[in-house]
């Protein structure tokens, strides 16, 4: 038979398709919640919606539900590799392999409505030419249900069904039957002792049956690679024929709506049967029990449901002896369900892959359906997909088989979270300096300027990968700070921010303890003004301190300022200590290179560790921070920025940091950023109204595992149950071939676990502390460049391997 000759499908009208044996079909993508998102009341909820939706359609319906699993190769060039990081991400997840999902369901509306005795159809032996030349009034009325049912389903914010198009339903038409081979068209071969299409072999298992059963069907079970001690982790009831189960494979799930009354009927009938038989045998017993059962919950539940269905799982593989191995499975799944499958084989074979196409599945006779309620049907239901990728975002990896993930964490339009600041929770030698490289590394690449106060040397070799584009700030005894806050671009004219950020710094070193604050700011205004005029190159805070010395005894009648506004006698005095051979002078000392400006900087990094315990040196440290943030993050609000605080909980010790904290997660609205903290433990905040409003404000949240538990976390961020069993699922694998730690993220109300695997460049750059990383900075130091000293360490590592 010429496949083309007898198409399945004969006209389509948008999502509309009349087949050529007369049935009306409706399709649609579904896009599902990821897997492992879910909550057991999750499950429960859906499970209710899809029932409410699907009891008002009309009786005669059939609804096949059909999720399609293939093997297929990660494609990376969707990837970001423009640096060196990034092409090393690109090359290292390149072809792995994992399995797609596509959820399809179809709302058919059969031409035959009598369900037919025969089990055996060929859908290709009768096609039927003559259509109706119109629908009926019928069919637009199942149309119009059809539609209220979907638009109630599109109420859900966990599902959503999205209309195919002509284009997607041949593509999916032909794919089918062409065995999902790709790349060229072939044969189907329909034999006794196989169904063979190009290179693969097709095998299936079926529920057909109410005796296939065991006692259970729920709408989720409990996942045991994830569930411990103290909690359960949910997951679908059939969720092991889904993302888990390996190999290609199709889960069929198909419900004809029947009449209620009609049952009723022969159910009472069937029990009169059985009665007169049930002492004949166990089976007979066990059916009648079960057909009695069914009719009681019929009498009792108004909104009680019957309906004939069947879910079959058809697999496929290129070897007889992997479809066997697929077959083993499957029957291992079913038993863990206590569920006794049908093997269909030979004719019978042909007949369940052929008419698991949705619009031939009407082909399926009584002797292929069990018989059960809307509700119990249900529970075979598949409610979860795989890991979703967002247009733009920082990649992190899902929980099956590390393929990258993007999350938009910065959610610009606001779709999820209103607030972008974002905080990291775990406790020492998890990786949580790790996994902030990870996130500012990206974000740095997509052009977010940073700012990050450090008490650890955590970002240094990242740092050193963009030269050009970074600048450390730390202190060392003697030593100039390596940058001047004075200098100005020759030429520039003075903006009144300019003035306004430098007016600020300097206050703050003045320090003054005088009520006129505002009357003291004007007049420092007009010094610095005045200053930038006269001296047009080379300006310092020792060229102001020069400038106002030589000018003190006429500067202020000059600039027409009272001299009871501003003290020049004190003012000079207190600089005197930052400038000539003041104690500190060192740290404003100009070096050859004047052109270090902040705004020139997109990486900028405060190394505060060595001068914790200088309260002076750590006051102007803390007021360069402050001038960088004014100068970058808050200089241009078209422009992303971020600001992290790492080791926060030690830079709470500070004065005021804490105070300075609540001011930036404030300002921070009314800017294009986001500011990040990084903790051991939520306990290091100290309940009290700043810390509220910081944890109020930060809706990103992401922790790694802590043997001690999460109830504090749970208890501080106002955490799910859910959010709780996540968090308490988490696992490492620091020893496998594929090294990873287990992310919780919950950006706003979502959350999920998600997994962090690098290649071996980022591991080198990312590594904070130990012998690698000194073997680095030492590599580092020879060669004076951050990819070459990576490259040499990661050849030295494979060198190592090898000789082992």
């Amino acid at each position: 038979m010429n496949f083309h000759e007898s198409y399945p499908i004969v006209d389509i009208d948008r999502n509309r398709v009349l087949a050529n044996n007369g049935n009306i079909a409706y399709a649609y993508r579904v896009e599902l919640p990821e897997i492992y998102s879910l909550s057991e009341a999750d499950f429960e909820e859906l499970h209710g919606h899809w029932f409410q939706a699907l009891k008002s359609l009309p009786v005669g319906t059939m609804i096949h539900k059909q999720d399609i699993y293939q093997k297929v190769s990660y494609d990376a060039g969707q990837l970001p590799g423009s640096s060196f990081l990034a092409k090393a991400t690109r090359n290292h997840f390149e072809g792995r392999e994992h399995l797609s999902h596509k959820s399809l369901i179809f709302f058919i509306w059969p031409k035959n409505r009598a369900i037919n005795s025969s089990a055996l159809i060929n859908p290709f032996a009768k096609v039927s030419k003559k259509l109706p030349q119109t629908l009926g009034e019928q069919v637009e009325e199942f149309g119009k249900a059809v539609r209220d049912a979907v638009g109630y389903l599109n109420n859900s914010p966990k599902l959503k069904l999205l209309p195919f198009n002509q284009a997607a339903m041949i593509q999916y038409t032909d794919a089918y039957f062409n065995g999902f081979n790709e790349g060229f068209d072939t044969d189907m071969v329909l034999e006794k002792d196989r169904v063979q299409v190009g290179e693969h072999r097709f095998g299936a298992m079926a529920v057909n049956n109410e005796a296939c059963f065991g006692d259970t069907v729920q709408t989720s079970r409990p996942n045991e690679q994830y569930t411990a001690d103290g909690f359960l982790f949910h997951q679908g009831f059939i969720d092991g024929f889904g993302l888990t189960f390996p190999g290609n494979h199709i889960v069929n799930q198909i419900i004809h709506l029947d009449d209620r009354h009609k049952w009723r009927r022969l159910l009472e009938k069937r029990l009169e049967e059985l009665s007169k038989s049930s002492n004949f045998g166990s089976r007979n017993k066990l059916l009648y029990d079960r057909v009695s059962d069914t009719l009681s919950k019929l009498n009792q539940d108004d909104s009680s449901l019957i309906i004939r269905g069947q879910l079959n799982v058809l697999c496929w593989a290129k070897s007889e002896k992997g479809l066997d191995r697929s077959l083993s499975e499957l029957t291992a799944r079913f038993k863990e369900l206590d569920i006794q499958p049908y093997s269909p084989v030979s004719k019978s074979r042909i007949h369940y892959v052929l008419n698991s196409y949705p619009l031939f599945s009407s082909n399926f006779g009584d002797t292929d359906l069990y018989v059960t309620d809307l509700k119990h049907a249900l529970c075979l239901w598949i409610n979860s997909t795989n890991y979703r990728s967002d247009k733009k975002g920082i990649i992190f990896n899902d929980r099956l088989e590390n393929i990258p993930v993007v999350k938009d964490v910065w959610d610009e339009g606001k779709h999820r979270i209103k607030a972008r600041n974002f905080a990291i929770f775990a406790p020492t030698g998890e990786g949580k300096s790790f996994l902030a490289n990870n996130i500012l590394r990206q974000y740095f690449e997509q052009d977010v300027r940073l700012v990050i106060i450090d008490l650890g040397g955590s970002y240094a070799k990242f740092a050193q990968l963009y030269p050009e584009e970074h600048i450390i700030l730390k202190y060392e005894p003697g030593k100039d700070l390596g940058i001047n806050p004075f200098y100005k671009t020759p030429g520039d004219g003075v903006a009144a921010e300019w003035l306004e950020d430098l007016t600020n710094f300097l206050m703050e070193l003045y320090a003054s303890s005088d009520a006129m604050g505002k009357a003291q700011q004007v007049a420092l205004k007009k010094i610095l003004r005045s200053y930038y005029e006269k001296v047009k190159e080379g300006h310092s805070l020792e060229g102001l301190y020069t400038y106002i010395q030589e000018h003190q005894n006429t500067l202020l009648e000059t600039l027409g300022i009272d001299p009871g506004y501003f003290n020049l006698t004190n003012f000079l005095h207190i600089l005197s200590e930052y400038v000539g051979d003041g104690i500190y002078s060192f740290l404003f000392k100009v070096g050859e290179d004047r052109s270090h400006r902040l705004e020139d900087k997109r990486l900028i990094i405060f190394e505060l560790d060595e001068v914790r315990d200088n309260r002076e040196v750590l006051s102007v440290m803390l007021k360069l921070i402050k001038s960088a943030i004014q100068r970058t993050i808050w200089q241009n609000r078209s422009e992303r920025g971020i600001i992290l605080f790492d080791e926060f909980a030690k830079q709470l010790k500070f004065p005021n940091v804490l105070e300075s904290v609540e001011f930036y997660y404030q300002a921070i609205r009314k800017q294009n950023g986001a500011i990040g903290i990084v903790l051991q433990s939520i306990n290091q905040l100290p309940e009290n109204h700043t810390s509220a409003t910081i944890l109020e404000n930060t809706q990103v949240i992401y922790s790694l595992r802590n043997e001690k538990g999460y109830d504090v976390l749970r208890q501080r961020l106002n955490l799910s149950a859910h959010d709780l069993n996540q968090l308490r699922s988490i696992r490492n694998d620091l020893k496998g071939e594929r090294k990873y730690t287990e992310i919780f993220i919950k950006i706003g109300s979502e959350s999920n676990i998600y997994r962090l695997e690098v290649p071996p460049e980022a591991y080198a750059a990312y590594l904070t502390d130990g012998t690698e990383n000194r073997a680095i900075m030492a590599l580092y130091e020879k060669a004076h460049n951050m990819e070459l000293a990576i490259q040499a360490f990661i050849h030295q590592k494979t060198l190592q391997h090898e000789n082992n």
